[in-house]
């Protein structure tokens, strides 16, 4: 009984904390800057959470998926860059054409 009486008092105190930083943002207007920055929050997490699954975490190899994936070099996860270079080497469409998913 204890222990369903300190999740529920963990619940609203962290739901009051939280709509107190809304009553009191309710009213201001966000500026244009941060609107744009947020549209791009989304697509980025995403994008992390699914390099994440796919690599392995210290060594940047590909650790699940297609094989194919593996002749192909991956960025950085923390990474940020505003265009990535182009890497495509005669070894990466020799690999995929050869591999027997390209063959079936």
């Amino acid at each position: 009984m204890m222990e369903l009486l300190a999740v529920v008092l963990v619940g609203l105190g962290t739901y009051a904390s939280r709509s107190v930083f809304v009553l009191a943002l309710a009213n201001r207007r966000i500026p244009d800057a941060v609107l744009v920055a947020l549209q791009y929050v989304a697509p980025a997490v995403l994008a992390a959470l699914i390099v994440a699954l796919l690599t392995d975490g210290e060594t940047g190899q590909v650790a699940v998926g297609t094989p194919e994936l593996a002749a192909f070099d991956l960025p950085d996860a923390v990474g940020i860059a505003g265009r990535r270079d182009v890497t495509t080497l005669p070894t990466h469409a020799l690999y995929l054409l050869n591999s027997p998913f390209v063959v079936e």
